[in-house]
């Protein structure tokens, strides 16, 4: 079977965003003052063969955890969908 990620990968809420900041300062030059708080991250889609939604549940969280998302400065979510 194959099957889809849509994987979000966000800097950890506590640690500094730096274009995010940045971002967030340049929303009033545009009018936006109401905009705060922007937070920005990656985001990922793959597919991936498997043979149930949980095997490919677990390759997916391998993915993330050992080349997609650094741990110790990002936290990853994902959403998974049957491949037809």
């Amino acid at each position: 079977m194959k099957f889809r990620a849509e994987i979000d990968i966000m800097p950890l809420k506590a640690l500094l965003d730096p274009q995010g900041k940045t971002v967030t300062q340049n929303m009033t030059n545009i009018g936006l003052s109401e905009i705060d708080n922007v937070r920005i991250g990656k985001h990922v889609t793959l597919e991936v063969e498997a043979t149930s939604k949980e095997e490919a549940m677990e390759k997916i969280d391998l993915a993330c955890k050992k080349i997609l998302a650094n741990p110790i400065m990002e936290s990853y979510t994902y959403e998974i969908f049957n491949q037809a």
